[in-house]
């Protein structure tokens, strides 16, 4: 038994052995091999005691090496063999330790809100798309490019208009300029856009005009789907009617000249947002349950666009309805970046500033803690944006306004003025505590179209409008409001799929 345990003993080496070893195992005449002069290796019976400590690879390989290869210490190859083995080794061991530094960073970098992304679009996305835009004639835009017509709208630093784009040898008349009615009437104005003038005269107009503009660029390129298609913007060379030398205008293609705001004020909202949203009349649903599926679909989509910015390290901080379009294909998308900041890199944001709508406002105020600094220069800022965001999940500013659309949505007697300001006063008085409202308040609300479905819509709101705890948590973003039972397990895609079998046309 004892024998079994010795290396086989080489036959004689004979030109008719059939069982000689192989050439690159004899031992009987030195080959060019054994001119290798690598570190020299004591037998393992001679290694000290500490050599028990050897890495455990070392000794795998000198096992296979000598009882599956048959090779013993006295083979020229042996300590060629066991060098080359220990520098793979020490090699390896080094390059995972690269491997998971390369690894860490990578996670670093492209954790929200996405710093190397960011980099990219910084530094090649946006450079190709100005130039482009320049070869496009985009960033050259003219007063004369375009005619005004009907005022849709105004806030605090700008007016918006209905317009047109004035196609190439065609003359505009006075009496064009001077009549919306006429615009709209006239056949030869084919591509209809919105307008945006920048007010004249009005501190921080021109700066929030600025800010829009950039955001409107930067959003175009990161998350195009989620806002209106920005055309560019010009500056006034002259007075004339709605027209002030030296003002700035923002063009927009026309998607939709409605806001969600427009329609919530209808008294027959959301049914007269179905066939928008739908494309013909829901059948096999009571009214109820119709309402329900159209407010879903369209929080669906709010969450969904807010999803999108976040992920790119913008925060909106204006978002409720009348900044809300609805385009003619039933899509909602965000419009008015005036107040939205880049936490990414800084852009807009000042500590202990913001420009907000207090009746969608969440309790923090701020989209970052009050004691936050001053942002650093754009590329530090950006390297270490994915901490701040981490820190303080300042994404969670925009959803508890997505909350409170939810909200006027599904409650009617929230969507006039003084009804939204009433509930904010009690929601304050319980510290935002969604559930403590409705066992405490007065006003009786019709709470049915959350209540369906075992009170998913409910239980979605209450989880969106409350409270952040430690580490900007005990709110959910727009990822985990998307996993919310709410649009998971309601049943309303399919139940929107089904319906097209069994349309009726009005």
């Amino acid at each position: 038994m004892a024998s079994s345990l010795l290396p086989p003993t080489p036959a004689p080496t004979t030109p008719n052995n059939k069982h000689s070893t192989l050439p690159w195992t004899s031992s009987s005449k030195p080959t060019s091999l054994i001119h290798f002069n690598p570190p020299s290796y004591k037998s393992k019976r001679n290694r000290p005691t500490l050599c028990c400590n050897a890495i455990l690879g070392t000794e795998i390989l000198e096992d296979f090496l000598t009882n599956t290869l048959h090779l013993d210490e006295s083979s020229p190859l042996f300590p060629a063999l066991q060098y080359g083995f220990s520098q793979f080794e020490e090699t390896s061991s080094t390059n995972w330790g690269v491997f998971l530094l390369l690894g860490l960073s990578w996670v670093y970098l492209t954790a929200r809100p996405g710093v190397l992304i960011g980099a990219i679009d910084a530094y090649v996305f946006a450079p190709l798309q100005q130039g482009l835009d320049s070869l496009l004639g985009r960033r050259n835009l003219k007063m004369s490019d375009f005619v005004v017509g009907e005022r849709l709208g105004e806030g605090s630093f700008g007016v918006v208009y209905a317009g047109a784009i004035v196609p190439k040898n065609v003359i505009v008349e006075d009496r064009i300029k001077k009549s919306a009615r006429r615009l709209q009437m006239d056949g030869r104005f084919k591509e209809k856009v919105i307008l945006k003038k920048v007010k004249v005269g009005i501190i921080g107009a021109e700066e929030c005009g600025d800010y829009e503009e950039w955001f409107n660029y930067r959003v175009s390129r990161a998350a195009p789907d989620s806002c209106a298609e920005f055309l560019g913007s010009f500056i006034a060379d002259e007075n004339s009617m709605q027209f002030s030398k030296g003002g700035k205008w923002l063009v927009w293609k026309f998607e939709g000249d409605r806001d969600l705001a427009d329609y919530m004020n209808d008294r027959s909202f959301p049914l007269n947002l179905e066939k928008i949203m739908f494309g013909q009349t829901l059948q096999g649903l009571d009214s109820v349950k119709r309402n329900a599926l159209i407010i879903k679909q369209i929080m669906r989509q709010i969450v969904t666009s807010l999803k999108k910015i976040h992920d790119t390290g913008i925060v909106h901080r204006d978002i409720k309805p009348a900044n809300l379009v609805v385009t003619r294909k039933g899509q909602i998308k965000l419009i008015d970046f005036g107040a939205a900041t880049d936490l990414r890199i800084g852009k807009n944001y000042v500590p202990n500033r913001g420009l907000l709508d207090p009746d969608y406002c969440p309790p923090e105020l701020y989209v970052l803690p009050e004691e936050t600094p001053t942002p650093p220069p754009e590329p530090i800022a950006a390297i270490l944006s994915p901490i701040l965001w981490q820190l303080n999940s300042p994404d969670l500013f925009d959803m508890y306004s997505a909350g409170i659309v939810l909200m006027q949505m599904a409650v009617p007697n929230l969507r006039s003025a003084a009804g939204l300001k009433n509930f904010n006063t009690q929601l304050k008085g319980v510290g935002y505590d969604l559930k403590k409202w409705r066992e405490f308040t007065r006003a009786k609300p019709d709470l049915s179209l959350l209540d369906l479905d075992y009170g998913r819509g409910w239980d979605l709101a209450t989880k969106l409008i409350a409270k952040r705890g430690l580490l900007g948590k005990g709110r959910l973003s727009a990822s985990a409001a998307l996993r919310h039972p709410y649009f998971l397990l309601g049943g309303d895609q399919a139940a929107a799929i089904l319906s097209r079998l069994s349309l009726s046309k009005y």
